[in-house]
């Protein structure tokens, strides 16, 4: 497969066009960026390691019956992804009260929820990705209520599964961002990654975070955190 020109680079990734108009290539990097893009810095190995990350659980929800955008792993960094167009909404889905949930409703971080919450927010980084109800994203239509309706269902499905299956590796899933994309048939698939940038993984013992909060809030040893999920998934 031939790589060709760049035609976007985010906070995280970089993405090119191949020689087959309906895949991608996906390149992540060490660049971390935190509160919209106020605070940045670099993680070393972070780029190699949510590609990974992402990649093999993405495999898992596969086999879970949901259907992603990944193709083919390429190298440590880059990856093959079908070409998708992404919804501009940010699917938040918490188990664990933390982060600007904590802030905006005035509790502490810890809270165990009796069920997953959802929260979707407008993917836009000028107006800095205001929080939104579904009868907003359908007036502004940027998606459909029936695609809001699959976005739901396919969320609480990756929850249930990523929540078991690191609670067997001794942690906590707190919350986590997904993006969806729609395939040139419409077909919604989850986009975008998995991995310590986008969830909070607190360990289930000590509740030690292993996530982007230790860049986040200075708490020191980041690239060690990333580099422990790793070894909680056996890669």
């Amino acid at each position: 497969m031939e790589k060709r020109e760049q035609l976007y680079e985010g906070k995280a990734k970089k993405v090119f066009a191949t020689d087959d108009p309906n895949l991608y290539i996906v390149s992540y990097k060490d660049d971390a960026t935190a509160f919209n893009g106020l605070k940045k810095g670099t993680i070393a190995g972070k780029g190699s390691i949510n590609n990974r990350m992402t990649n093999f659980l993405m495999q898992q929800l596969e086999k879970e019956g949901v259907p992603t955008h990944f193709v083919e792993e390429l190298s440590d960094r880059e990856t093959v992804v079908k070409k998708v167009k992404i919804v501009p909404l940010e699917v938040i889905v918490r188990n664990i009260s933390a982060g600007s949930f904590s802030k905006r409703y005035g509790v502490e971080e810890g809270i165990v929820f009796d069920e997953p919450t959802i929260e979707f927010s407008y993917k836009n980084d000028e107006l800095g990705d205001p929080l939104m109800n579904a009868y907003h994203a359908i007036a502004l239509k940027l998606a459909t209520r029936e695609e809001i309706e699959r976005i739901k269902e396919l969320a609480f499905k990756v929850n249930a599964f990523l929540k078991a299956f690191m609670k067997a590796r001794n942690v906590d899933l707190v919350d986590f961002k997904l993006e969806f994309g729609r395939l040139s048939d419409g077909t919604i698939v989850l986009a975008d990654e998995i991995s310590p940038d986008t969830c909070r993984f607190w360990d289930s013992t000590t509740h030690e975070k292993l996530d982007k909060d230790r860049f986040r809030r200075d708490l020191g040893n980041v690239e060690d955190a990333y580099q422990e999920m790793m070894k909680r998934l056996g890669r």
